[in-house]
């Protein structure tokens, strides 16, 4: 039963991140380019902890936090940079 739910919760975030990427593209403004990348590097990490869950290992799960505190900071950089022109002040 697990892995079927693991199968459908792989495809869930994986359309997800396709639809987020389509938003990525086409987002008629900077500010939904801005989320749609954040949306996908939150999916990214859905995708990483569901491999962690299904490979059974824990090097997925910090990895995920990894990813997680580089995808925080780069989000803030470039809405930084959107907004002001300029990153560090």
């Amino acid at each position: 039963m697990i892995d079927l739910a693991l199968n459908f919760a792989f495809v869930a975030v994986g359309l997800a991140q396709v639809l987020a990427l389509v938003r990525l593209v086409r987002g008629p403004h900077v500010g939904d380019r801005i989320l749609a990348l954040d949306t996908m590097v939150i999916n990214a990490i859905g995708l990483i902890v569901l491999v962690g869950v299904k490979w059974g290992t824990q090097m997925y799960f910090e990895s995920a936090m990894i990813f997680a505190m580089l995808g925080f900071v780069s989000t803030v950089a470039l809405a930084r940079f959107v907004l002001r022109g300029d990153i560090i002040e």
